[in-house]
């Protein structure tokens, strides 16, 4: 087995964890979490392609893993802005309480 592969399966593994705790998890705070770790898993991917790549040399694949960290952070604060102003208004954090829009 070669390197690629373990990082490709480590990436599988989080990724799976990731979207199972978004699948099966109430709490939205934990689907962001999830969420946060099947971004992560891409992040890995992509990572490991551009070590393993044909032409290392080229910095393509940490822009691309920098530019995705910094979505993920504007992902995550935006999400946990309306996460926290949606439970100030409906006073849980349950997903299935929060089904209904009222303006």
């Amino acid at each position: 087995m070669n390197p690629l592969t373990g990082y490709l399966l480590l990436a599988a593994l989080l990724f799976s964890i990731g979207l199972a705790g978004v699948l099966t998890r109430r709490s939205a705070i934990l689907m962001l979490v999830g969420m946060e770790l099947m971004l992560n898993a891409a992040n890995l991917n992509l990572i490991a392609f551009w070590r393993y790549g044909p032409n290392p040399a080229r910095m393509t694949g940490v822009l691309f893993a920098l530019f995705s960290i910094g979505v993920a952070a504007a992902e995550a604060a935006v999400g946990l802005g309306i996460l926290v102003a949606v439970a100030r208004r409906v006073r849980t954090t349950d997903v299935d309480q929060m089904n209904a829009m009222r303006g």
